[in-house]
């Protein structure tokens, strides 16, 4: 089975004239780091000339001083950082993608996954096609080129493209002299543009990344929209394709993969942590002395657990910094090895305390039982553990790495027995009605909460795509 889902971002850069938009790139990137830690590339067009450098590692590690000056000037330019869920890792996986082709060369950066990746893949390669990579990120370039040779332009080419996928994806495209901003119907994972002082246009995976590099917010890219941007000229919208479709935003961005400091389709990623720890608070009260937060995503819901509890707030964990993300980290034994050096608990703040716990989510339950085992160790005298999403009971096959229903703990065991597993007093997850109402207060129809029990609001892989997915991201 093709790489079908990754938690990436994507960075793209359209300037009036050639300038250094290399850095432009690394510091977007540098931005977005927490969405992919696997591995990192950037793509610089000068004239329709392509420098490109991609490699595993961390953005800082990969695009030395050497290496960012090897790429030049240019006008227009793409990054990406990745996390590979399924597939193999590599170079050969590494994006943006890089096509040759009789109309000139392409440059695509991808965040999401298809569902019909393995039936446009089998259908390619009866054609004639051959892949270089596992990634569904090559299929979305092979049918985008397949289209292009018919077509006037790029955007024409994606347009007809974008009728044929189906699923979850963000991407940055770029031409011999245009970048392009699409965003799948659904709008699954978030995209967003803005400007620079001078004229530069840039988009990206989350607002947080338009800060690093001085570009004032304009908009989100909506649903189904194409957006072009050329050298001197306005943005073009174009939305004649696709047709309309529901809008379900993924609700685990909010809960998880984005930056507190990121707006994502017009609210504010801290302010709806918060809200889910004061929805917690209300659903699960609890008699304690303190309440703490699993750095970092846990940390907001705390806040808001504490404001709405009057429980105070104390930082209970000190994050060593350099470590990776554990859930994003390919392979459980290196989730599990790196909870021993990620965390310590401040010993005086849950010494003999009754401690609310927040953490983001429960997957699997090893993480969690680790970190609830240093706090026992430190002397707190009790736990209660709150989570601020609801229990995990469904793969995601939209690009969020929830295992298959085998590997979910809350698939098996009541929330008693998770619980007594993972070591805890009392166990409260948020509500699935409250994790609808994240952004505004009030129930919304705006997400994607399949993961939680919502039906999926599209088709899923067929029943052996779905075996071999599920094989797949269980032997992680």
């Amino acid at each position: 089975m093709s790489n079908l889902h990754e938690e990436c971002g994507v960075f793209g850069v359209c300037a009036k004239k050639s300038s250094d938009v290399a850095s432009m790139t690394y510091y977007g990137l540098f931005a977005l780091q927490h969405r992919g830690q696997e591995s990192c590339g950037i793509v610089v067009n000068d004239d329709g000339l392509f420098q490109s450098y991609k490699d595993v590692g961390l953005v800082g590690e990969v695009f030395t001083p050497t290496v960012l000056k090897s790429l030049g000037q240019g006008d227009l330019a793409v990054g990406h950082v990745r996390y590979g869920t399924t597939g193999t890792g590599g170079r050969s996986n590494a994006q943006p993608m890089l096509v040759n082709h009789i109309k000139g060369r392409m440059a695509l950066a991808h965040n999401g996954n298809l569902t019909n990746s393995t039936e446009l893949r089998t259908e390619l390669e009866l054609q004639g096609s051959i892949f270089h990579s596992t990634s569904d990120t090559e299929v979305i370039s092979y049918i985008i080129t397949k289209e292009r040779i018919g077509c006037g332009s790029i955007e024409e080419a994606v347009e007809k493209a974008m009728n044929r996928l189906e699923g979850a994806y963000s991407l940055c495209i770029m031409s011999p002299s245009k970048l392009i901003a699409a965003r799948d119907p659904h709008g699954f994972r978030p995209l967003c543009y803005g400007q620079t002082e001078d004229g530069t246009y840039v988009v990206a995976s989350e607002s947080c990344a338009l800060d690093a590099v001085a570009a004032k917010f304009i908009r989100d890219v909506t649903p189904g929209e194409i957006l072009v941007f050329e050298r001197g000229k306005e943005p073009k919208s174009i939305t004649t394709h696709c047709g309309k479709c529901p809008r379900t935003m993924c609700v685990f961005e909010y809960i998880y993969f984005a930056r507190p400091d990121s707006v994502l389709d017009g609210c504010n990623v801290h302010a709806a942590r918060a809200r889910a720890g004061a929805f917690l608070a209300l659903e699960h009260p609890a008699q304690a002395d303190v309440v703490i937060g699993v750095p970092d995503s846990g940390i907001d819901a705390a806040v808001g657990y504490s404001h709405q509890s009057g429980i105070p707030y104390a930082v209970g964990f000190i994050k060593n910094r350099y470590i990776a993300r554990t859930f994003i980290a390919p392979g459980q034994s290196a989730r599990q090895d790196k909870v021993k050096i990620k965390l310590n608990p401040i010993a005086e703040v849950v010494r003999g305390k009754r401690v609310v716990l927040i953490d983001d989510s429960i997957v699997r339950g090893t993480t969690c039982a680790r970190i609830i085992q240093l706090l026992r160790d430190a002397g707190a005298k009790e736990i209660h553990m709150r989570v601020s999403a609801p229990p995990f009971i469904n793969p995601c096959y939209y690009g969020t790495d929830i295992d298959s229903r085998d590997h979910l703990i809350a698939c098996h065991h009541t929330v008693e027995e998770i619980a007594k597993i993972i070591g805890v007093d009392s166990l409260g997850y948020l509500s699935l009605d409250s994790a609808h109402k994240l952004c505004n207060g009030t129930a919304s129809q705006g997400f994607c909460a399949a993961c939680f029990g919502d039906p999926y609001p599209t088709a899923t892989p067929k029943a052996a795509d779905k075996n071999r997915f599920e094989k797949k991201i269980s032997e992680k």
